[in-house]
């Protein structure tokens, strides 16, 4: 099965640090936390600050850094099948999938494959004159928003057999 992931972060270097996480799978569960410990507003481009910070919804969806690993786990160890992290961005956002995954020297979840599948690559092997039928909107900057986008679009070029497998 495949699982969509989209995460928002402070800012576009080496420096950066999580501020929220989403997954949306293929059958429709979804895990999205804001992280409340990580970072702070003095860590953010003014991009974030613009545009990130304000969609946040903390009262509802924050969590501890150890609250969001606990609670990932919970969510990976619902699934029975194997899962297939997919992600438009996977050199941002598989590394801090990655570090909530195995945190504190936890092992890799067995069901989750061990590579990111990167949907930008993916969706560029798309032939154009297909793809000018999907309409496409910015993203939001909102992780939960962004990863559902990913997944409707995801299902859409696939079930128009517009996606080779």
């Amino acid at each position: 099965m495949k699982v969509f992931l989209d995460c928002e972060f402070t800012q576009l270097n080496q420096y950066s640090k999580l501020i929220s996480l989403a997954l949306v799978s293929e059958s429709g569960q979804e895990f999205y936390v804001e992280l409340t410990d990580t970072y702070s507003v003095e860590d953010c481009s003014d991009f974030v600050i613009q545009y990130v910070l304000p969609q946040l919804e903390l009262p509802r969806f924050g969590q501890s850094l150890v609250e969001t690993q606990d609670s990932l786990r919970r969510f990976l160890g619902g699934f029975a099948e194997e899962l297939e992290v997919c992600s438009d961005a996977p050199h941002w956002d598989w590394g801090f999938f990655c570090d909530l995954a195995c945190a504190d020297h936890q092992p890799w979840p067995v069901q989750v494959v061990s590579q990111p599948t990167n949907l930008t690559s993916l969706f560029n092997q798309v032939n154009a004159e297909a793809l000018e039928q999907v309409e496409l909107c910015e993203l939001p900057h909102h992780a939960l928003l962004d990863a559902r986008m990913l997944a409707e679009l995801f299902k859409i070029l696939a079930s128009s057999l517009i996606l080779s497998p």
